[in-house]
C-alpha cells in the first residue's frame, strides 16, 4: 500500500478545474447505452469508479470509442444489451452496482454483478427490495444484502415507494427499473436527494415529473442519444475549497464546477461557516447547472448541519469535518446515518483519523461532534481504503505542525485521477 506525505503549506492558490462530475459520468454511460442514436460525452470522468460503469456496457455490446477527449456511445435502445459471458465486475463503485441492478432487473437475460472486497461488504438489500416488488428476480449473499447479486431479468410493474432514506442511488435504481416497468412509477424521499438522474432522464426524453418530495416516471417510452458535457464535480472541488478555506494567505479560483441546487450544501455549510465562497459566471450546460468558485481564506464558526442539508452534501461530509476541525466552537452533524454506510463507516473513519490530528470528536449513531482547534498536529493517518477519507485527510494535513502521512492513497484514483499532482501544484509548502 502506497502511502503519502504532506506538510504544512504557506497558501492555496492559482486556478484549476477538477475531473468531471463522477455521477453525471456514470449515468452519461448508462443511458447513452440504452438510448437509440449516437450519443456523445466530453469532461467523462477516467476514475476508476466510471470506468467500471464504461466496461459494463461493453460487455453488454454496446460500442464505446475514446479519443481521450470524447466518448461516443453508440446507443443499443431500451432492449438492444445482450447477455454478459461473464461476472461484470464494478470495482468499488456503489453507484455502478446499485444502478445497475434496477436496470438489468428489467432485461430478457441472466447476469451477475460483484465487485472489490469493500464493495461487496456494502449493504443492497435497499435497493434489491423495493425492486421485488416490482418484481424483479435477484439474489445476493447474506440474504439478499451483499454482493455477488445475481440477477434474472422479468417483467416488471410500476410501484409507489416511499423511501425510507434519502439516497440518489435507491432512487435511480428505481427510475432505471421503472423505465421498463408497465404503468407509472413513483418514489418519494424523506428529504430530496440529488437528481442527476430525472435531470438526465429528461434530456434523453423520458417521461420524468419531479414533485415537491418525490418523482414520477412512465414506462415504455423511449430515449434517445443527446450531446453531454460533464461539468466538474462538486465533490472533488469541496477538497480544495476546503483547503484554500483553512490555510493562511489562499485565494483559489475553480472553473466550470457543477452546481446542482440538490448538490451545493457543501457550499451552502461552509458560507455559514464564515468562509469566503463566491460563486461566478453561472450557466447551464447540458441541463445541469455549472459556475466557477472563487475562494479565499477564512476564519470558520462551528454550526448544526441537520435535515435537507444532510443529503446535499453527503459525499462531501469528509471535507467537511475537516473544515469543522478548524472552526471556533462545536460543530454538531445529525441525521448523517448514510455515512456509516459509503465506501467505508465515515463518521468512525474520520473520527479516529482527527483524533489523532489532535481534534476532540464524539460519534453519535447518526452524526458527530467536533470541536474546533486552534492548529492540527500532524499524524500518521488511515485511509481504510476510501478515496474521500484520503484527500481529506491529505487536505488537513495542509494545516498542521509537522508531517501528515495517509495511508493506501492508490484508492483516490476511484473518483479522482491526478489529485496529487494537483495538490502539489496549488498548495506552496
Amino acid at each position: 500500500m502506497q502511502s503519502y506525505t504532506v506538510q504544512n503549506a504557506k497558501g492555496v492558490r492559482g486556478e484549476i478545474r477538477v475531473p468531471g462530475d463522477k455521477s453525471i459520468s456514470h449515468r452519461s454511460i448508462m443511458f447513452g447505452s440504452i438510448a437509440s442514436g449516437v450519443t456523445r460525452v466530453t469532461g467523462f470522468l477516467r476514475g476508476e469508479d466510471a470506468l467500471a460503469t464504461l466496461e459494463a456496457f461493453r460487455a453488454m455490446g454496446v460500442q464505446v470509442e475514446d479519443d481521450g477527449e470524447t466518448l461516443t456511445i453508440h446507443g443499443k435502445g431500451l432492449h438492444g444489451l445482450t447477455e454478459p459471458t461473464d461476472v461484470l465486475d464494478c470495482g468499488n463503485s456503489g453507484t455502478s452496482m446499485r444502478l445497475l441492478t434496477g436496470l438489468l432487473a428489467g432485461q430478457n437475460f441472466f447476469s451477475v454483478l460483484s465487485g472489490d472486497k469493500y464493495l461487496r461488504a456494502r449493504p443492497m438489500k435497499r435497493v434489491l427490495a423495493p425492486l421485488a416488488l416490482m418484481g424483479a428476480r435477484m439474489l445476493g449473499r447474506a440474504g439478499g444484502d451483499k454482493a455477488p447479486l445475481a440477477i434474472q431479468g422479468s417483467q416488471l410493474k410500476g410501484i409507489e415507494y416511499d423511501s425510507p432514506v434519502s439516497s440518489a442511488q435507491v432512487k435511480s435504481a428505481i427510475m432505471l427499473a421503472g423505465l421498463y416497468a408497465q404503468g407509472e412509477t413513483v418514489v418519494r424521499e424523506p428529504h430530496l436527494s440529488r437528481d442527476h438522474s430525472e435531470r438526465m432522464l429528461r434530456y434523453f426524453g423520458a417521461s420524468v415529473e419531479s414533485f415537491s418530495g418525490g418523482v414520477r416516471l412512465k414506462g415504455g417510452g423511449q430515449l434517445f442519444g443527446r450531446d453531454i458535457a460533464v461539468p466538474g464535480d462538486i465533490s472533488s472541488a469541496a477538497f480544495f475549497m476546503v483547503a484554500a478555506l483553512i490555510v493562511p494567505n489562499s485565494e483559489l479560483l475553480i472553473r466550470g464546477v457543477g452546481v446542482n441546487p440538490t448538490r451545493t450544501g457543501v457550499i451552502d455549510i461552509l458560507q455559514a461557516m464564515g468562509g469566503d465562497l463566491e460563486l461566478l459566471n453561472p450557466r447551464e450546460e447540458s441541463g445541469e447547472p455549472v459556475a466557477d468558485l472563487r475562494i479565499r481564506s477564512s476564519r470558520l464558526k462551528a454550526m448544526e448541519i441537520s435535515g435537507e442539508l444532510v443529503p446535499r452534501a453527503i459525499d462531501e461530509f469528509p471535507a467537511i469535518c475537516v473544515a469543522a476541525s478548524l472552526a471556533e466552537g462545536t460543530t454538531v452533524v445529525t441525521g448523517a446515518s448514510e455515512l456509516r454506510v459509503k465506501e467505508t463507516d465515515r463518521i468512525a473513519a474520520m473520527a479516529v483519523n482527527l483524533r489523532l490530528a489532535g481534534v476532540e470528536v464524539e460519534e453519535t449513531p447518526d452524526g458527530m461532534r467536533i470541536t474546533g482547534q486552534a492548529r492540527l498536529k500532524g499524524c500518521a493517518a488511515d485511509s481504510f481504503g476510501d478515496h474521500r477519507i484520503a484527500m481529506s485527510m491529505l487536505v488537513a494535513g495542509l494545516s498542521a505542525e509537522g508531517e501528515t502521512s495517509v495511508s493506501d492513497v492508490e484508492c483516490i484514483a476511484t473518483s479522482f485521477p491526478g489529485f496529487l499532482e494537483l495538490l502539489q501544484r496549488v498548495a506552496a509548502i
